[in-house]
This record gives C-alpha cells, sequence and structure tokens, in this order.
C-alpha cells in the first residue's frame, strides 16, 4: 500500500471537505483525529482499547522518545507500531514543539495563547544549525538538528513525519516572529533534504505552516509549503490569544495552503475547535485533552455545558446513568455515573481509564458525525446538537 490523498467531497460554501488518506499501515478518513500516544502509549489505554472505540490514527512524540527509551532502542525492537503493537497508520511530530515550548519557559498552551505557567528554561542556545537543550530527565545536553529530527523520525518509522520548526509563542514581536518563520522555512528545507537522501518509500513529511497572527507572513509560510516538495501542510505556531483569532489564523491560511494535500492543525481539537476549523480546509487534529482530561475526572459529553462534566462532583454519588446515555462505548455500557464517581473518591486508577476509554470514544464518535456533516450538508445542525 502506498500513500495518498484523495477528497471525496467538498463543500460548496467553506473549504470544508472529506477525504481517504492512505498510509502503509491503512486508510483513513478525513475528517479526522490523531490520538496522542506521547511515549508510545495513549495514557491508561492499550492499543487494543483504542481499536474498540474506532481509533483510527495515533501519534507520538518525538522529543519524548528520544530521550526515553531512545530512537535507536526503538528501531532495534522493529520500529514504533511493532513496539507498541500498534498496526494502523501513525504519526510523529518533529520534537521542535516541546523543546521551544519549553525553551520559553511555559508550557506549550502559552503558545496557543493560553494561560501561561512558568517553568525553568530547558534551551541552551537556538542557532542556524539547530537547538540545544537539557533533558528533563536526567539533565543531559542535546542538540536537535532539522537533520537529526528527520533521523529520529525515520528511527522511529511512523508513516507520516514533520519536519523541525521553530515554535513561537504569543508573546514574541513581529520581528521575531519573521526570523523564526524564515529560519523554519530554511530548517524544513533541509529535513525534506536529509528526508529524500533516504527516502524508502514508507514515510511522507509535513510541511509547517508558521507566521504567528501576522498575516503577511502566514502567507509567505503558506506559498514557501506550497511550493516546496512536501506530502502535506501542518498548521503551527502561535495561533493567537482567544479561540476566535485562533479560528481567524486558520482561516486566513485556508485559501493559500496548498489545495490537493492534507492539512493537519496541530495541538487543536475540542468540539467547537473541530467544528470551527473544518470549516478552513483542516483535514487531521491533534491533541492530548481527551484522555488528559479524563485523568482529572472530566467527561466529554455530546450536547454538555462547555462540553464536559465533572464526574467528581457530588451530584453524581447516586446517579444510576451512564456517563452519556447516547454513547455506546465500553464505559457507558457497564457502568454508572455513581460507580465511576465512586473510583475516583477512593483514587482507583479504573476510574482514569474508563473516562480515557469514553473520551476517546467520543472523539471518534464526534469525527465520523463530522463527516457526515460534511457529506450531507448538515454540519451546522450536526454543530448545534454537540455544541451548546
Amino acid at each position: 500500500m502506498t500513500f495518498a490523498f484523495n477528497i471525496t467531497h467538498k463543500d460548496p460554501n467553506s473549504y470544508a471537505r472529506t477525504g481517504r488518506l492512505t498510509t502503509p499501515h491503512g486508510t483513513i478518513d478525513t475528517p479526522n483525529f490523531i490520538f496522542c500516544g506521547t511515549k508510545a502509549t495513549v495514557k491508561g489505554l492499550s492499543p487494543m482499547q483504542l481499536r474498540a472505540e474506532q481509533v483510527d490514527i495515533i501519534l507520538s512524540n518525538t522529543y519524548h522518545l528520544m530521550l526515553s527509551p531512545g530512537a535507536d532502542l526503538v528501531a532495534e525492537m522493529g520500529g514504533l507500531h511493532k513496539f507498541m503493537n500498534w498496526d494502523g497508520p501513525m504519526f510523529t511530530d518533529s520534537g521542535g514543539f516541546q523543546i521551544f515550548s519549553l525553551g520559553h519557559g511555559s508550557v506549550a498552551d502559552e503558545i496557543k495563547g493560553k494561560a501561561n505557567r512558568i517553568r525553568e528554561k530547558s534551551i541552551l542556545k537556538i542557532t542556524e544549525e539547530g537547538a540545544e537543550f537539557r533533558s528533563y530527565l536526567d539533565g543531559r545536553k542535546w542538540f536537535l538538528t532539522p537533520e537529526s529530527s528527520i533521523d529520529i523520525q525515520r528511527k522511529l518509522g511512523a508513516d507520516l513525519i514533520v519536519q523541525l520548526d521553530e515554535c513561537t509563542p504569543y508573546h514574541v514581536d513581529k520581528e521575531y516572529t519573521a526570523r523564526s518563520m524564515e529560519m523554519s522555512c530554511r530548517w524544513g528545507d533541509r529535513s525534506l533534504a536529509e528526508w529524500k537522501r533516504k527516502d524508502d518509500g514508507k514515510q511522507k513529511m509535513y510541511g509547517i505552516v508558521q507566521g504567528g497572527v501576522y498575516p503577511d507572513l502566514r502567507k509567505e509560510s503558506c506559498e514557501w509549503t506550497a511550493n516546496a516538495d512536501f506530502f502535506a501542510t501542518a498548521i503551527g505556531g502561535s495561533l493567537g490569544s482567544t479561540k476566535e483569532q485562533m479560528y481567524e489564523v486558520v482561516a486566513m491560511c485556508a485559501p493559500m495552503i496548498h489545495p490537493t494535500r492534507p492539512v493537519h492543525l496541530l495541538g487543536i481539537g475540542s468540539f467547537i475547535d473541530v467544528f470551527s476549523n473544518v470549516l478552513s480546509g483542516i483535514d487531521t487534529f491533534d491533541c492530548v485533552s481527551p484522555t488528559r482530561i479524563a485523568r482529572h475526572g472530566w467527561a466529554m459529553v455530546k450536547g454538555a455545558p462547555k462540553e464536559r462534566l465533572n464526574i467528581r462532583n457530588a451530584r453524581y454519588v447516586n446517579d444510576p446513568d451512564p456517563v452519556d446515555s447516547t454513547c455506546d462505548c465500553m464505559a457507558c455500557k457497564n457502568h454508572s455515573r455513581a460507580y465511576i464517581h465512586h473510583l475516583f473518591r477512593v483514587g482507583e486508577l479504573l476510574g482514569m481509564q474508563l473516562l480515557s476509554i469514553h473520551n476517546v470514544a467520543t472523539m471518534t464518535r464526534l469525527m465520523r458525525d463530522v463527516r457526515k456533516g460534511i457529506s450531507t450538508g448538515t454540519l451546522d445542525q450536526i454543530k448545534k446538537e454537540w455544541v451548546v
């Protein structure tokens, strides 16, 4: 099986579309959600559980896996697919997002314009050659270049890989954003050259659109990715300080990116984010939130205020209903809100796992509904059922 992307339906009133993305490990329908298996695992869930809830594709993080267990060991074990026993399509990022979010002394949310929590800076220097940083595990120095990022991703063996870029946070000015974008373009050219040097037909690469919140910089970056020999496009970098600004940034890219390549939006994935951004032609999303919030007792629920409910709330102590009566996931078919509330109250890990299963199933269900809405012209109606 080779790589291909076929657009199967285009919405006449927006950039929304459905398609089929084919990789050597299978074909997925788009729009779709890529679940984050950061350290070669979607936290708390096995590959079998993911498949049971109709997950099609997962993502692992180059940054974390290069630090532990190391790309050479993963390659020795037969690559990520064999190492974690996942037989479907897989995506890896470049490592840049984690390096630079930590490098600015903040968590990744700050790059997306959210509240900033200060952490100790781990980056030592950024040069044209690459980025030097310290491991968060043991303080060891690392130097990541576009070439070494591609080499690591080659050893990890994901189907879809990403160029190295610098991820600028919201607080930097336009001058810095422009310099960073220009360097990311040069890093992208180097990433492509390294990939082509050993291209064996088993991987394809995404080029990343940068430029912060500035239309002229986004235009320049869109044109560069469209003219470069990438298989697909990813939209990254700072997306503004609010959801509305994020939607504006993504929308400004829509008419300028390559029209027939798959388009991925990096690190975004709430219900409202999905409905808003598919209108700008986004084909795939990724976000850690479904399983992350599950570990804190939050269930993603269709039609719920703010898209979720807090199972730790005392109102659920004797509630016999499932988390979501319209959901047919394993957790909702077999357990009550009262039981899962009890598990969280007494600190049992099963509670986290059950909500993780539910949230994963909810996201796969959401994407099926989104695809149906685009293909039948009923996306607005379906949105009203999901988002209140």
